[in-house]
């Protein structure tokens, strides 16, 4: 027997650019908090849409209102990938966490994945009205190093189709870096957005706001990654709370997988959190 779930509610937000496709999860019951949901990069954000349906259910089922919303170019959301800009995702979250706060009457926090959590860092840091928290599921540390990574993805696309592949991920870079647009696994990379996440560290972006950490390890023997005690090291006062947790890595399996051990844990969080408050 299926357990049924509020319905979230679907619309567009109006930004400079178009419409923003959201989600909306309205808190059950008396509303403890409200959370924006800030997706992982490319085709990462399709391999992670079940958890993060699954985990803005649990919160709101908690207490929390969650806004799950598509940045501008990705998803259901107006414009194109290779038009995004990193300053236009930052405005969309921006306007996305205006609008939960004016429909929740309280503040705002943001829950983020992969590059979206740096993102949402990024944006913390630099936003006007500070976020109520941040909820980081295994940031990306470093963009440079992210950026490669991605950019490797092109090299292994080239090599199964026997394409011309010489100069690797460098001459990706100099292409990129010359004002040429490249393409990656069926996303458009645009210079400005590729200079932007290149020049990303966690370390340097200090938060405003308390932060629940979340690193994901093979199996709970492995220890927290050496990226993350060094962010936190960095940040020096303002150290993440850090929360390890045995975790498929779902945004880049095969099939869709499940974390039944992650919904949990972080639910967990945001009960102390509010139970704190």
């Amino acid at each position: 027997m299926k357990i049924a779930h509020p319905s979230a509610e679907p619309f567009f937000l109006a930004t400079g650019r178009g419409g923003c496709f959201c989600l909306f999860h309205p808190a059950q019951g008396a509303c403890i908090g409200a959370l924006v949901y800030v997706h992982p990069f490319a085709e990462e954000m399709n391999k992670t849409r079940r958890m993060a349906a699954l985990q803005a259910r649990a919160l709101a089922a908690l207490g929390y209102a969650v806004l799950q919303i598509d940045l501008h170019g990705c998803g259901d959301s107006d414009g194109e990938f290779g038009a995004a800009r990193w300053e236009h995702w930052q405005d969309d979250l921006g306007a996305a966490c205006t609008w939960l706060a004016e429909r929740c009457g309280g503040p705002v926090g943001l829950w983020g994945l992969r590059l979206g959590a740096l993102l949402a860092l990024d944006y913390a840091c630099s936003a006007q009205v500070a976020p109520a928290r941040l909820v980081l599921w295994q940031p990306v540390h470093n963009g440079a190093a992210y950026l490669t990574q991605f950019l490797r993805l092109r090299l292994a696309s080239d090599m199964l189709g026997e394409a011309e592949s010489g100069g690797g991920t460098a001459a990706l870079r100099r292409a990129l870096a010359a004002g040429e647009s490249i393409e990656v696994s069926g996303y458009t990379l645009s210079p400005a957005l590729a200079d932007a996440i290149d020049r990303l560290d966690a370390a340097t972006l200090v938060p405003p706001c308390p932060v629940d950490w979340f690193d994901l390890v093979a199996t709970e023997e492995r220890p927290i990654s050496p990226g993350a005690l060094r962010v936190a090291q960095a940040w020096h006062g303002h150290a993440p709370v850090m929360h390890k947790v045995a975790c498929p890595p779902f945004w880049s399996t095969q099939v869709i997988v499940e974390s039944e051990a992650l919904i949990a844990a972080t639910c967990a969080a945001m009960r102390e959190r509010a139970h704190a408050a």
